[in-house]
C-alpha cells in the first residue's frame, strides 16, 4: 500500500486509468438501467448515493464543513450538474458509448473561450489553433453537409458545454478557498433535490437486479471522485492529461462487448481531430 500512497507520475497515471475505467463502466450501468428506467430516476439515485457517502467524512471533520458563504454558486453548479449529468445518462442510451465519450472530450474546447470571457485569462495563438482543430472534429461527427445529420450528437455536446461552465465556477470557488468536501456535499445535495422534483412523475419501482446496478453506479460515482483526488495528489494535471484518451478505448471495448457497437468511420475521424486539439491545448496551457 505504500506505493499507492506515494507521489509520482506512475501513481498519477495509475489512478487516472482507474478514473476512466470506472467512468466507462458507469456508462454501461446507465445504459443497462436505461432499458427500463428513466434517465431522470437513474440520475437521482446516482446523486443520492454521492451525497450520502460524502456526509460521513463531513461529520467526522473537526471543522464545520457545512458552513459556506457561496450558496448561490453551489446552487448554480448543482442546477448545471443535474442537467449535464442527466443529459449524459440520456445520451449513453441513444448513441454508441464511444461516440458519447468522443463528444464529451470537447469540454476542454469550450473551456478556452469561457475562460477568456469570464476569468479574463490570456489565450495564445497555439491554443486558438488547437481549439479550431477540435471543433473541426465535432463538425465531422455532426456531418452537416450530408442528408443524415447527426442531431443526437447535440445532446452530449450540450453536456460538454455545461461541464465547461461548471469548471469555470469550480475555479472561482477554489480561488476563494472553498473546501473540497463542502463543494462535493452541496453539489450532491442540490443535484439530488433537482432530480428528485421530477422523479415522482416518472417513477418506476426498480427490480432487485436494477437496485444492484444502481448500488454499483453509486459506488462508481464516488470512487471516481476519490481517484481524482488521489491522482491530483500524486502528480500534476499536465502529466495526466494524455491518459484521458484511454476512456475512449474502454468505451469502444465495452460498447462492443456489451452492446455489439462498432464505431463509425466519421466518429473515428472526428475523434482524431478532437484528441489532437485537446492534446495541443493541454500542452499549450501548461507551458
Amino acid at each position: 500500500m505504500r506505493w499507492y500512497c506515494k507521489k509520482g507520475i506512475t501513481q498519477g497515471i495509475f489512478w487516472s486509468i482507474l478514473i476512466y475505467l470506472i467512468s466507462s463502466i458507469n456508462d454501461v450501468l446507465m445504459k443497462l438501467l436505461g432499458e427500463r428506467l428513466s434517465f431522470i430516476e437513474i440520475s437521482f439515485f446516482r446523486f443520492l448515493f454521492s451525497v450520502i457517502v460524502i456526509i460521513i467524512p463531513m461529520l467526522m471533520s473537526s471543522k464545520n464543513l457545512f458552513k459556506t458563504s457561496m450558496h448561490m454558486a453551489h446552487m448554480i453548479r448543482g442546477i448545471l450538474g443535474a442537467l449535464a449529468l442527466g443529459l449524459c445518462c440520456y445520451s449513453v442510451n441513444i448513441i454508441p458509448l464511444s461516440e458519447n465519450t468522443i463528444i464529451l472530450f470537447s469540454e476542454s474546447l469550450f473551456l478556452l473561450p469561457l475562460s477568456a470571457i469570464f476569468l479574463k485569462e490570456k489565450v495564445n495563438n497555439k491554443a486558438i489553433f488547437a481549439t479550431i482543430i477540435g471543433f473541426i472534429g465535432l463538425l465531422i461527427i455532426f456531418k452537416p453537409k450530408t442528408s443524415n445529420i447527426n442531431l443526437l450528437a447535440i445532446i452530449p455536446t450540450i453536456a460538454a458545454f455545461l461541464f465547461a461552465i461548471m469548471d469555470i465556477i469550480i475555479k472561482q470557488m477554489v480561488n476563494k478557498k472553498e473546501n473540497t468536501l463542502t463543494m462535493l456535499f452541496y453539489f450532491g445535495l442540490y443535484t439530488t433535490i433537482i432530480a428528485g422534483i421530477f422523479v415522482p412523475k416518472i417513477w418506476i419501482t426498480p427490480t432487485t437486479y436494477e437496485l444492484l446496478l444502481i448500488f454499483l453506479l453509486g459506488i462508481g460515482a464516488n470512487l471516481i471522485q476519490l481517484f481524482i483526488f488521489l491522482a491530483y495528489r500524486a502528480t500534476d494535471a499536465s502529466n495526466m492529461a494524455p491518459i484521458r484518451y484511454t476512456e475512449l478505448l474502454f468505451s469502444i471495448l465495452f460498447g462492443f462487448l456489451f452492446f455489439n457497437q462498432i464505431p463509425k468511420l466519421s466518429d473515428i475521424a472526428g475523434a482524431l481531430f478532437i484528441i489532437l486539439g485537446t492534446f495541443i491545448l493541454s500542452k499549450s496551457n501548461n507551458r
